[in-house]
This record gives C-alpha cells, sequence and structure tokens, in this order.
C-alpha cells in the first residue's frame, strides 16, 4: 500500500542564463540541449541516485514547438542518457511552468506514488519569442471581452500596477531594479551562485567554439540617474523601462525531488522540504498582482503568517511587481530577507525556467542561515496568475 510522504527537494542545477537573440551566447545552441546540460549536471552531483529509479520526469516550456516540442521530458531523459524505463512530459504554466512540474511531481510524491522525480523548465527565448507568432488566441478573448486586447502585453500589465496604486512610484521601482543589479553582482563577486551552474558549450557566429559559465545579463554599473534616462517602450510616458523588466532570456532548470523513503533508502541529504504551495488566478490586465492571493493561499494551507517567513525569492518579472507584493505585505523595498542575491532583473527570465531557480537560490540560502526555518518562492504567472511554495530549512536550529 502506498503510503503519504514529506517531499523534499534534493537539489537543483541550472545552465547559465544568455540573452536571446543573435548576439546571446546560446543563439547557436538548441533548447533541448540546455535541458540535456541541466539535467546531466544535476545527476553526475547526485551519485547516490540511482538514474532508473526516477519514477517520472515533468519539463515545462512556454512555447511547446521545435526544439522545445517533441514531449520534453520524456525526449530530454533520454537525450541525457537516463534509462528507457525514466518517463517523462511536457508541462505549461507559461512563467510558472518549473514551479508548476515541481507542484505536480510534489503531489505526486506526497501522496505516494513517486518516490524520486525531476522536474525543471526551459525557454529559448531567442528561437522562441513571445510575440504571437507561434499561438492563436481564441477571438472570443476579445469579441466577449473577457480579457483586454493586451492582456498579453507583459509590460503594459505591469503599467497598470502603477495606475492603479499610484503609491507605487517609478523612482521606487528604479531603485529596486538598481539594487537587483547590485545584489546580484555582489553574490557573484562572494561565488554564491557558481556551485549551482552547469558550463555549457557554445558555438559562436564565428564558428569558435566557447564554455558559458556566467549569467550574460547583469548590468552591475547601473544608477539611478541612469535609469531615469530610459525609455518607456510599452506606454509613452510610462513608468516601466528595461532597467525595470527582466531581458528576454535563454535557460534551463532542473530539480531532483524525492520522498522520505527514497531520502533514507539512498542517504540523501535534502536541502528543503516542501511545507505548502498554491496557485491563484487575478484580472489578466493586471497580472503582475498574481503572487499574492497565491501567498496569502499557501500561507493559509501552512498555518503560517508573512511574519513567520524568513528569505523571500520573488520572481522580478517587473519591479513594480515585486513591490507591489511587499508593500501589501507592508515588507520595504529593500527588506534583506527579500532577493537577497538579486533576481531576475539582474540574471534574466527565461519563462517556464525561472520557477526551479529561485528554489536553486533559496536553498543555498537555507545553509548560510540555519536561523531562518521558513522561506517563499512566488512569481506571477501570464493570463492572470500567481504560483507561491513554502519551503522548510533543514538546516534550522532556533537559534536567532
Amino acid at each position: 500500500m502506498a503510503e503519504h510522504s514529506d517531499v523534499f527537494f534534493v537539489d537543483g542545477m541550472r545552465t547559465p542564463f544568455g540573452r536571446a537573440g543573435e548576439k546571446g551566447q546560446y543563439w547557436n545552441t538548441r533548447s533541448d540541449d540546455l535541458a540535456v546540460k541541466a539535467t546531466i549536471g544535476l545527476m553526475e552531483r547526485n551519485p547516490k541516485v540511482p538514474a532508473d529509479r526516477i519514477d517520472d520526469y515533468a519539463l515545462a516550456a512556454t512555447s511547446q514547438t521545435g526544439d522545445q516540442g517533441l514531449t520534453l521530458g520524456r525526449s530530454v531523459a533520454l537525450l541525457s542518457g537516463l534509462p528507457q524505463t525514466v518517463p517523462g512530459f511536457a508541462i505549461d504554466r507559461m512563467c510558472a511552468g518549473a514551479m508548476t512540474s515541481v507542484t505536480t511531481m510534489a503531489s505526486a510524491i506526497g501522496i505516494g506514488m513517486y518516490d524520486l522525480a525531476l522536474a525543471g523548465g526551459v525557454e529559448h527565448m531567442g528561437r522562441h519569442p513571445l510575440d504571437g507568432s507561434n499561438v492563436d488566441p481564441n477571438p472570443r478573448f476579445v469579441s466577449e471581452k473577457l480579457v483586454s486586447a493586451d492582456a498579453l502585453n507583459m509590460g503594459l500589465t505591469a503599467e497598470r500596477i502603477h495606475d492603479r496604486f499610484p503609491e507605487l512610484t517609478k523612482e521606487r521601482a528604479d531603485r529596486y531594479g538598481m539594487l537587483s543589479q547590485h545584489k546580484a553582482q555582489a553574490a557573484y563577486d562572494a561565488g554564491r551562485f557558481q556551485p549551482d551552474l552547469v558550463p555549457v558549450a557554445i558555438k559562436g557566429a564565428d564558428g569558435d567554439w566557447g564554455l558559458a559559465t556566467e549569467d550574460e545579463g547583469r548590468r552591475p554599473e547601473t544608477t539611478m540617474e541612469g535609469l531615469a534616462t530610459l525609455k518607456t517602450p510599452f506606454r509613452p510616458h510610462g513608468r516601466v523601462t528595461a532597467g525595470t523588466s527582466s531581458p528576454l532570456t535563454d535557460g534551463a532548470t532542473v530539480s531532483l525531488l524525492a520522498g522520505s523513503g527514497a531520502v533514507k533508502e539512498f542517504g540523501l541529504a535534502p536541502k528543503m522540504k516542501l511545507v505548502s504551495f498554491a496557485f491563484a488566478g487575478v484580472q489578466p490586465e493586471i497580472m503582475g498582482i498574481g503572487p499574492i492571493p497565491s501567498t496569502e493561499k499557501a500561507l493559509r494551507k501552512a498555518g503560517l503568517t508573512i511574519a513567520d517567513i524568513g528569505l523571500f525569492e520573488l520572481n522580478e518579472a517587473f519591479a513594480i511587481q515585486v513591490i507591489s507584493l511587499l508593500d501589501h505585505f507592508g515588507i520595504a523595498d529593500d527588506d534583506p530577507r527579500v532577493n537577497q542575491w538579486g533576481g531576475a532583473i539582474a540574471l534574466g527570465h527565461p519563462l517556464a525556467a525561472s520557477g526551479v531557480r529561485l528554489m536553486i537560490q533559496l536553498a543555498a540560502q537555507f545553509a548560510e542561515r540555519p536561523d531562518v526555518r521558513y522561506g517563499l518562492t512566488a512569481m506571477c504567472v501570464g493570463l492572470g496568475q500567481g504560483g507561491s511554495v513554502i519551503w522548510e530549512n533543514p538546516h534550522y536550529n532556533g537559534k536567532k
């Protein structure tokens, strides 16, 4: 008989994130190959885990076409050299794809159906831009006024948060964007990201080979004065700029999840324990506020309050989106518990991959902070959704 189980985040790794487009480091690299590199790196770092015991592989992508199609979880499992007995599938919840991969696999582990699973996401926004060229939205969305015609323009949804909450000013968003860049570079200088990055061989336009070892989009020289001069591409005289938005990005992330029995059987040392998760829907035109209700739901499920959360990893799709959540919960824009190593504004946001990037960073911070018991990973999602996962720190010692 299957038994209910706790769910553990054993480990996670990712490729360095690259800028999308012809000048980006992955322009000549296939999307599925990025996921393969992350998968191989993760399995090599966890030799105690027998590959033939992996029960399933959920791999997300927002644009499931071309080299991001063909049932990604299964195809990447085969390309990574996992045994043919390992099944897999593709999943999509736009920006929360990898997060949903994790919660889907966690649900199967929690009810005792699976012991070990892989979960992650990949997005090659250079090869597969989110420009509507490979989707065909149902005309009823507009004709029946279900959503605004521009609800899929994420920049405009960010502008609308500024409209709805005037106290969330452009200056606050600019300062948040600048600090994200500075914190990310400080974390790089301290060597905090590098252990979880899998180097990727890349081919340049000249045919020469190189090695991608770092996130490509960082701009540590960012200043408030420089941000004030940037154009507002989504609306004339708007408030959202490239400096307060995540750049278009290519990259892949993969995590290893396990139940209590597998942790004991293979002598694993999990980095986090799952406490609760939730997804929520909001008005698509202001999708950036989605993590507010999803976080409230996750907190209720866990029997916790926001005061119990000692570390936050919030996806920085836009600075205003993060600030709206912080403001709702009475947390300062520069609270040291929040994205202490910077976020997507500096590192990039390869849509379906980003959820596990948040988890990898939170897990690394847990190891440094035995005084912190609970952490939150949360993100907004296109078409008006939010996703939140609460984690417990296995290193917690109860000492402040």
